[in-house]
């Protein structure tokens, strides 16, 4: 079997880095922020080129601290894409606020910058863009409607650590940025974790407050916080795995162009916009048919995913009576047929092979199903 992602591969590939790291941490005893995360957090934001990161427990913390810090609450409005996994939503809905929803690009499959003015109304507060996949959203033009509109606008780059849009990085490009460090993340920790980058010192030190149970210093709350703080050991392991993120990305990025120059007659493959560098945290490709395609690669030893199967308008727990199946086009189709490959830095050649024929006779099959021949000789 192929997996879809092998995080022992890569921990056999920098094991004694890691292991001397967590064994400082062991030794200094320092198991919740400390010398590590601070450490961490100055390179990140060195990396990201966004000012100062703030470490958490998770990228939900990370969304819902940033819209904490932007003074979002009850009643106000969010817009953001329903094609992203739920805590996007969920962290507008754990603020008080409301997320509102508008479609996505067919082919970038992020935030349609040309449906996002209409959705605007007195309550809205701001934009939140996923860069999904690990290919930013269209920043630009979506700045230029925050900015007209006085509202701010806060990344959600959970999935797009090093992701670059017009040469700039993404945790540079907004008020705020959110990232995860879940361990099947391009930049993951071993257990959970998350980021906000800003260049804004007033929300970073609101949230650096907040992720600590609202404290100043020791026993002295001025905000009512969150036990959201980054553990030392993330911290370290992070610090770690960011040395070689750069070299992984690359590995990324030149799997994903052989998948793209094999697959590329027979499915939909993923495209990098003109604007962008895509970090293909996740290569998916599109087909119809695609769960019948999913079941027959897992049985024939390829590992693959669906990110993600229902729009998050169409799941039970964030139902909203303003929008109902075919509100969302695009999205809705998108995530009928999307794919995800296996694509991890570690993958050799015979690996990537294997995928591409496993994926391409899959792909002769459905067109043998659906040729002209075939339907003529039902019967």
């Amino acid at each position: 079997m192929i997996p879809y992602l092998d995080l022992k591969a890569q921990y056999h590939s920098i094991k004694a880095e890691i292991d001397a790291a967590i064994a400082a941490v062991l030794e200094s005893s320092q198991f919740v922020l400390g010398k590590e995360v601070a450490a961490f957090e100055e390179e990140f934001a060195s990396y990201s080129g966004g000012g100062q990161a703030i470490g958490v427990n998770s990228g939900t913390s990370a969304l819902h601290l940033a819209l904490l810090a932007a003074g979002i609450g009850r009643g106000d409005e969010v817009i953001t894409t329903p094609f992203t996994f739920v805590a996007t939503i969920a962290a507008i809905h754990y603020a008080g606020a409301v997320p509102v929803l508008v479609d996505i690009d067919p082919v970038s499959y992020t935030l349609d910058p040309g449906l996002v003015e209409t959705a605007i109304t007195p309550r809205t507060k701001a934009i939140l863009p996923v860069h999904l996949y690990g290919q930013p959203a269209d920043m630009d033009p979506i700045l230029e409607i925050a900015r007209r509109h006085g509202l701010l606008v806060i990344e959600d780059a959970a999935q797009a650590h090093g992701a670059e849009y017009n040469g700039r990085r993404v945790g540079s490009l907004a008020d705020m940025a959110c990232f995860s460090f879940y361990p099947g993340k391009n930049l993951g920790a071993y257990g959970e974790g998350g980021a906000v980058v800003t260049g804004n010192p007033e929300f970073a030190n609101t949230i650096r407050k907040l992720r600590n149970w609202g404290e100043s210093r020791r026993y002295s709350h001025e905000l009512p916080g969150y036990n959201y703080r980054m553990e030392g050991m993330q911290g370290a392991v992070l610090r770690v795995k960011l040395r070689h993120l750069e070299r992984w990305t690359a590995g990324r990025r030149a799997i994903a162009a052989y998948y793209t120059d094999r697959l590329k007659e027979c499915c939909v493959t993923p495209q990098q916009m003109p604007y962008a560098m895509h970090v293909y945290h996740v290569y998916a490709i599109r087909m119809p048919h695609r769960d019948a395609v999913a079941q027959n690669l897992n049985a024939a030893g390829v590992q693959v995913g669906i990110h993600y199967p229902i729009p998050v308008h169409l799941q039970q727990a964030y139902r909203d009576p303003r929008y109902q199946e075919g509100h969302f086009p695009v999205a809705e189709t998108v995530a009928r047929q999307v794919l995800s490959l296996p694509l991890y830095p570690e993958m050799d050649r015979r690996q990537m092979e294997t995928v591409c024929d496993a994926v391409a006779e899959q792909a002769r099959l459905l067109a043998a199903e659906t040729s002209p021949a075939a339907s003529s000789a039902q019967p």
